[in-house]
C-alpha cells in the first residue's frame, strides 16, 4: 500500500486544532477522518480500520487514555499504531501513555513536520513487523508442507485446534522469551476464543496496564498485537488448507462478526481473506503435488 493511500484517523475536540491537522495530512496525500470526541473516534476506528489514530488526551467525556484503552481491548483495532497529541507534557503523562500502549507522545503545539515524521516511524514499524512475520509464516508453512502434507485435508474445527500441536506455526509467531512465556502459552491456548488483554492479564495475575508495559518493553508490540498475530497466522492456515466459509474461519478463530476479521485480515494482507486464499491455495496445491 502506497503512503498516499494511508488513512489517519484524527481525534481532537478543538475544532480548529483537528481541522488544521486534517487539512495538512490531506496536503500531503494522505486520507484522513476526523472525530470531534473520543466516543465519536472510536466508532470512526471501529467503522473505518484506519492505518494510523492521532488523538489528544484532555477531551470531554471520554479522554484519550479512554479511547486508547477500548481500541487495544478490540482485536480489530487492537495493533492500529496510535499516537498521542496533548498540552501536557509531564513525565507521568508520558509513562502513563506508554503503559496504556500507546506508540509515541508528541506535546502541543506540534509542526506539522514532526507529526509527519512521527507518522512516517510509526507506518515503518508496521509494515516491518507485518513483512516479518509474513516471511516468518512462509519458512513454516514450507516446513509444514514437506514434513506432513496430510493436515491439509483437516476440516476447519481440527486444523484450528490442532494446527498448533502438530505443525507449531506458533514458534514462528513468539518470541523466545521466558519471562513471557505464560502470556505467550495462554495466548496459544485460547486465542481462537475471543481473548482480550483483560483476559491475559487476569490469567497471569498482572493488571493490564502492567502486562501491556511489561510486554511491550519486552517485544515492542503490545498483547492484542500478539493476539491478532496468532489469529491471521492461524487465518492464513486455515484460508489455504481448506474451503469452508469465510465465516466458519473467522469463527474458528474467535471473531464474532465476520466483517471485523475480514477488515483485520485486509489491514494485515492488503487483500480481503476470499482474495488472499485464491492467490495462495494455487501454491499449496502445488507444493502438495510435488511431495
Amino acid at each position: 500500500m502506497s503512503e498516499s493511500s494511508k488513512k489517519i484517523l484524527v481525534i481532537e475536540d478543538d475544532n480548529v486544532t483537528r481541522n488544521l491537522y486534517l487539512k495538512g495530512l490531506e496536503a500531503k496525500g494522505f486520507d484522513t477522518i476526523g472525530a470531534a470526541n473520543g466516543l465519536a473516534g472510536i466508532q470512526q476506528a471501529q467503522e473505518h480500520i484506519p492505518d494510523l489514530v492521532i488523538c489528544d488526551i484532555t477531551m470531554p467525556d471520554m479522554d484519550g487514555y479512554s479511547v486508547l484503552t477500548t481500541l487495544r481491548q478490540d482485536p480489530v483495532t487492537a495493533i492500529i499504531p496510535f499516537i498521542f497529541l496533548t498540552g501536557s507534557s509531564t513525565r507521568a503523562d508520558v509513562r502513563k501513555a506508554m503503559e496504556l500502549g500507546a506508540d509515541d507522545h508528541l506535546s502541543k503545539p506540534s509542526t506539522l513536520d514532526e507529526l509527519l515524521r512521527a507518522i512516517a516511524t510509526r507506518l515503518q514499524k508496521q509494515a516491518t513487523l507485518q513483512y516479518w512475520c509474513t516471511i516468518q509464516f512462509e519458512k513454516a508453512a514450507k516446513s509444514v508442507f514437506a514434513g506432513n502434507t496430510t493436515a491439509i485435508t483437516r476440516d476447519v474445527a481440527i486444523a484450528s485446534d490442532e494446527e498448533v500441536s502438530d505443525q507449531d506455526p506458533s514458534k514462528s509467531i513468539f518470541p523466545c522469551i521466558p519471562q513471557l512465556k505464560e502470556v505467550f502459552d495462554f495466548i496459544e491456548a485460547h486465542y481462537h476464543q475471543g481473548i482480550t488483554l483483560c483476559d491475559v492479564a487476569v490469567a497471569v495475575g498482572y493488571s493490564p496496564a502492567y502486562l501491556t508495559n511489561r510486554v511491550a518493553k519486552q517485544t515492542g508490540e503490545t498483547v492484542n498485537c500478539w493476539i491478532v498475530k496468532r489469529r491471521m497466522a492461524g487465518a492464513r492456515f486455515l484460508l489455504q488448507n481448506n474451503n469452508e466459509t469465510i465465516e466458519k474461519i473467522a469463527k474458528a478463530l474467535g471473531y464474532q462478526d465476520v466483517s471485523h476479521f475480514s477488515r483485520q485480515f485486509r489491514q494485515h494482507h492488503g487483500l480481503p481473506p476470499q482474495a488472499w486464499r485464491k492467490q495462495h491455495q494455487l501454491v499449496s496445491q502445488k507444493q502438495v503435488q510435488l511431495c
